[in-house]
């Protein structure tokens, strides 16, 4: 069983709108920069991936993360020909790993005026878009995905006819701060996969796709979602258990009805972080076996930094386009790979052309929340 996309929202640090932030990624073009919402004063680390919409740099705003979520929902919405003001009696379904916590920081710390209702992403889409069913799930760096599978098992039931998954994150202070206290030396950009890499920064951005049983006759389908499987393998707050990755990616493939040897692409994780990279690496030639030298594979973290919750849904977005296009874009400052990932064809240097129709993406989240989804080009 598969599930049709018919409408799809992005926000991120190098691309306010799908066409833009694909067409950015394969020219190689990079949304890392000096903190501009940050007291720099504060901070060792200097950089990161954000959204440039703040009135001034070195102030920051309530509500940022709700405005970027709107933002792609709407997108979504107007792309699957729906009603943007009035989204009554669809689901949304939005995964995030720190929802309002900026917002949170800014009335602790600078006494800015927050509403505690305005915590909840519904409040603003109720009141902005009519939209009276929605849920927010923190499943960490994963949760994008999960509400992606939420939603199809949401389709499969009959529940629902169309629903709409959104994911979402900006950053914080506080999980900027601990990033910056436990990396040795801080980055200044995110090199998945690469042996000198030093780590991750954080990136923001937001992504929404409308999943449809039946699309309407003539309405355009960007593609198909086959499965998604999901885990929670516990292995540890933060290191990431290649067992739990790999057993993951083994139940999309039985879930999609494909084995390794039909996957064309893989949008890998790739946070850049001396851990993840690498188990990542060998819990993909475990699944893939014999097969792994076969799909290409591409990390667009390396321009949009690690986007949390919106980071699954990201990866979804640019995933259709590249199905659609015959098109990836590259993994950027991959100069020289880690031995677990040498014999894999990563997408380096400029984008890569080839014809493809079937994609696995990879989220992985801290305490071994783990995500694979399957997607395949529209028929």
């Amino acid at each position: 069983m598969s599930w049709a996309v018919t409408g799809m929202g992005a926000v991120a640090s190098v691309g306010r709108d799908p066409a833009e932030l694909f067409a950015n990624l394969c020219a190689g073009v990079s949304g890392v920069g000096e903190l501009k919402g940050f007291d720099l004063t504060r901070h060792h680390a200097r950089f990161a991936y954000e959204v440039d919409d703040r009135p001034e740099p070195g102030t920051d705003v309530p509500r940022r993360a709700t405005a970027l979520l709107l933002d792609a929902v709407r997108q979504a919405a107007r792309d699957a020909g729906l009603d943007e003001d009035d989204l009554s009696g669809v689901p949304i379904l939005i995964g995030t790993g720190l929802r309002e916590l900026r917002s949170v920081e800014l009335w602790q710390r600078d006494g800015i005026d927050f509403p505690p209702q305005d915590l909840h992403f519904g409040t603003a889409l109720r009141r902005v878009c009519n939209a009276d069913d929605t849920h927010t799930f923190s499943n960490a760096c994963s949760a994008g995905l999960y509400a992606l599978g939420l939603a199809t098992d949401l389709l499969a039931a009959g529940a629902a006819e169309t629903v709409i998954v959104a994911g979402v994150d900006v950053l914080t202070e506080t999980m900027y701060g601990l990033l910056e206290r436990v990396q040795p030396v801080p980055p200044e950009r995110v090199r998945p996969f690469d042996r000198n890499r030093a780590g991750v920064l954080m990136g923001e951005g937001a992504a929404a796709v409308v999943l449809t049983r039946t699309p309407a006759a003539g309405r355009k389908v960007h593609g198909l979602v086959r499965s998604v499987a999901v885990n929670c393998d516990a292995h540890h707050v933060t290191a990431p258990d290649p067992v739990g990755i790999a057993e993951a990616i083994r139940e999309a493939h039985t879930r999609a009805g494909l084995g390794p040897a039909d996957i064309d692409l893989v949008m890998v994780h790739g946070t850049g972080t001396l851990l993840n990279d690498e188990t990542e690496a060998v819990a993909l030639g475990e699944a893939f076996g014999d097969a792994a030298g076969g799909p290409v594979m591409t990390a667009i973290k390396s321009m949009t930094g690690h986007t949390s919750g919106a980071s699954g849904l990201l990866n979804l977005v640019v995933t259709l386009i590249a199905l659609a296009e015959g098109r990836v874009p590259p993994t950027i400052g991959l100069d020289d790979p880690v031995k677990e990932a040498s014999e894999f064809r990563i997408v380096t240097g400029e984008a890569a052309e080839l014809p493809m129709s079937v994609a696995q993406l990879n989220a992985f989240g801290f305490g071994g929340v783990n995500a694979v989804a399957i997607v395949e080009a529209a028929r």
